[in-house]
């Protein structure tokens, strides 16, 4: 089992708080389908909520240590029904390798290479009723406006 300083612990609880239970543990108590679930789930995610049913709080203890004790996770929290877990994964923290850069090809003529390329972009079709878009009738009439009586 892993373990970790109260500084981690407190950091990772605030961490877990938004998250969602993924893991349920129900009357049959913990299998080894819900280990694999809660092994698959800790492999992709690291910090992990699993939700209790039907269980006292001492059962609900010993679930979580027995848990932790087969998937090598840490305990964080456990509150209620729901049990939080964590276990680091170098894997996820890797950083990625950067893409190989393509090979720059150089061309037999120098000048061609010095010479802007022509873009073909299409002038803007103008739009009615927007601003700034010439406009063959006004935009207002010309005739005053009738002052309305108070």
């Amino acid at each position: 089992m892993l373990t970790l300083t109260p500084d981690e612990r407190r950091a990772l609880r605030a961490q877990a708080h938004p998250l969602k239970p993924v893991v349920m543990i129900a009357q049959n108590g913990l299998t080894a389908a819900v280990l694999k679930e809660i092994e698959l789930a800790l492999k992709s995610h690291e910090l992990i909520k699993v939700r209790v049913f039907d269980a006292e709080r001492e059962q609900r203890e010993a679930l979580l240590n027995e848990a932790c004790e087969a998937t090598g996770a840490a305990p964080i929290q456990r509150i209620g029904n729901i049990l939080v877990l964590y276990r680091p994964n170098p894997e996820l923290h890797r950083p990625a390798a950067e893409p190989a850069k393509p090979a720059r090809r150089t061309s037999s003529r120098p000048e061609a290479a010095k010479k802007p390329v022509p873009t073909r972009s299409m002038p803007a079709k103008p739009v009615p009723g927007r601003r700034g878009v010439a406009r063959n009738t006004p935009a207002r009439s010309l005739k005053p406006r009738a002052k309305t009586p108070r």
